[in-house]
């Protein structure tokens, strides 16, 4: 993505976005440029991009308004539904391209093709990043796709990771780049390292006299010939071969690219063991899962749901407000929501009905509760130990 100006804005006592991000040192020969499609070979960038995009686009979403002070739900308008219009992307399939960009470039941005009646965006076609360049004159921002100059109000544009004075995002993959470039060099290198037609540094030794000069330089082409060409190398029994570093860097290469990972988790702010990156003592187990996806909510995820409800809020008319169902991420094993409904039904927080609905039930028929009086007596309570939604009202 084309995030930078074409030329400065001597108007503006800013720095450009290139200037923001730590400068690198000048790029070896041989070391890998980093981008954003390339970052996506990196493992650990594509299982957190894939984390964070998947949880979040398939969370529901609801509008809402108050009124006299109590939240009620309204319908939703066909651009929370389908916003890439009738034959274009699902509101589920939206979510995610758009949380994808987000999260690698800080931006995500579409083309507003059609709004309704009262002026609101009705079809959003998304566009790639690389596809987009922002730029901002003599005060004013306008963007550039495909050839064509669009005013802010005929694009929709979120933003994400921002900077002061910035019109747009910055990506968290330009302050990754040395980690991922790291990572990438050492795959490279391993690529190289391990190749069919290539041979790792080694000792090959003659046990039994000292060479020449330039017997060793014949032994040595023939041996690499041999080797290269994937022939059998014919010696005597005076001859020995250490593989003095394919070990060691076997396993350098393999700590290096575990560290990275875990460094990359902290850049896309994804927990390690999220992602399953080594993560040095420490383990997880099924008893604290919940408590685990509650972490995970609240530390990392929640920011961003904020900021994606707010977004969608302007594509409605005040005061309506949008609202992502986060308990999709809490969902609790069978047992312990039991004890929970149980708990707030007792508590008089939840009525047995309402419990009846989270379970996708019909409240209870007349037959229904004549069966527990039969089985309880009139008026009487559930057993303690039934800790099924919805009991004896």
């Amino acid at each position: 993505m084309s995030l930078f100006w074409q030329r400065a804005d001597p108007g503006w006592p800013g720095a450009t976005a290139d200037q923001l991000i730590p400068v690198r040192p000048q790029m070896a020969a041989g070391t890998p440029a980093v981008t954003q499609e390339s970052a996506l070979r990196h493992s650990a960038v594509w299982s957190c991009l894939r984390l964070r995009a998947n949880l979040i686009s398939t969370m529901p979403i609801d509008l809402y308004r108050r009124v006299d002070g109590i939240q009620v739900e309204v319908p939703k308008p066909p651009v929370l539904l389908r916003p890439g219009g009738a034959e274009g992307m699902g509101m589920l399939e939206w979510l995610y391209a758009s949380q994808f960009d987000l999260d690698r470039g800080g931006n995500a941005f579409g083309l507003i093709l059609a709004r309704d009646g009262m002026g609101f965006p009705a079809v959003i076609e998304l566009v790639p990043l690389a596809e987009v360049t922002v730029r901002r004159r003599d005060g004013k921002v306008s963007y550039k796709i495909h050839g064509t100059v669009y005013q802010p109000g005929e694009i929709w544009h979120e933003r994400q990771y921002t900077v002061a004075g910035l019109p747009f995002g910055l990506s968290p993959i330009a302050y990754a780049a040395w980690s991922i470039g790291e990572y990438l060099s050492i795959q490279q290198f391993a690529l190289d390292w391990f190749k069919n037609s290539g041979i790792p540094s080694a000792h090959l030794k003659n046990t039994e006299k000292t060479l020449t000069s330039t017997q060793a330089d014949e032994t040595k082409r023939r041996f690499k010939a041999a080797v290269q060409s994937r022939e059998v190398f014919v010696t005597g029994q005076d001859w020995d071969y250490d593989m003095i570093q394919a070990d060691s860097a076997g396993a350098d290469w393999i700590d290096a690219k575990r560290a990275t990972a875990t460094e990359i988790a902290r850049f896309f702010d994804v927990p390690g063991d999220l992602i399953e990156a080594a993560v040095s003592g420490t383990s997880m187990t099924y008893a604290n899962i919940t408590q685990r996806n509650l972490q995970f909510l609240t530390m990392s995820l929640a920011p961003a749901i904020i900021r994606r409800e707010d977004a969608l809020s302007s594509l409605v008319p005040r005061p309506r407000y949008v609202k992502l169902k986060t308990d999709a991420l809490l969902r609790m094993d069978p047992a312990t929501r039991a004890t929970m409904i149980k708990a707030q039904i007792d508590a008089r927080v939840l009525a047995p009905s309402e419990a009846r609905e989270l379970d996708d039930r019909q409240p209870f028929t007349d037959a229904q509760l004549a069966e527990f009086d039969r089985l309880f007596g009139k008026g009487a309570s559930p057993a303690p130990t039934a800790a099924i939604p919805g009991g004896n009202p």
